[in-house]
């Protein structure tokens, strides 16, 4: 399981096959499946082929992360308020204005049940495994955020791709200076609980 042609097998299976074959039309319950199993490998793998150990360090540096996600997080704010303003006015701040409860219900259940996983898979699963397969450390966060754009492909829209392969860089990026799923996990939930309360949920997969 760790040599050099397991792993690149394992890459392409994982984060190429299984997402694009998300994208055609067979049982759902398949779906769950292969997803349940994928993250049940991932994590056995992550526990005792390259023995993570699940626990929050203690050198975390929570000053320069916060301060460099504020800074991130006004731009793309400004960004996505001034977007929804102009393409869907009605929509701006809709749920968190209408629906409060269901705003900080479903806030709640993607930070902790879609967030998480997803950052254990694309940041700490993937840099620990396929990292060392890569020189040019450029290409590998570059490729990283065009597999995670590539795991949303089922949605069918172009922007999703675009947000989602800009939002993979900036979590490569932070991932590859803190080593910290927890940190990752954090930066990745403020952005989609923003993109969820300024209105660009439905696009996202959010009920609205």
């Amino acid at each position: 399981m760790k040599s050099v042609t397991y792993k690149i097998i394992e890459l392409f299976i994982i984060f190429i096959v299984i997402p694009i074959s998300f994208v055609l039309e067979y049982s759902p319950w398949l779906k769950l499946s292969i997803g349940l199993f994928g993250f049940l490998y991932v994590t056995y793998v992550l526990l005792k082929v390259e023995h993570l150990k699940f626990k929050i360090s203690k050198t975390i540096k929570w000053q320069p992360f916060w301060k460099l996600t504020s800074i991130k997080f006004i731009f793309i704010a400004i960004i996505t308020t001034v977007f929804v303003w102009v393409t869907d006015s009605e929509s701006l701040f809709s749920v968190l204005l209408n629906k409060p409860l269901k705003w900080l219900m479903l806030l709640f259940i993607y930070s902790f049940f879609s967030v998480y996983p997803q950052e254990l898979l694309y940041r700490t699963f993937f840099f620990r495994r396929y990292r060392s397969l890569f020189k040019n450390q450029s290409l590998f966060l570059f490729l990283n955020a065009i597999l995670f754009a590539l795991a949303h492909l089922f949605f069918g829209s172009v922007l999703v791709l675009i947000l989602t392969f800009i939002g993979g860089l900036l979590f490569a990026y932070t991932f590859k200076q803190t080593q910290s799923t927890l940190l990752i996990s954090i930066e990745h939930a403020i952005y989609g609980c923003w993109l969820f309360t300024v209105g660009m949920g439905s696009m996202l997969g959010f009920p609205t």
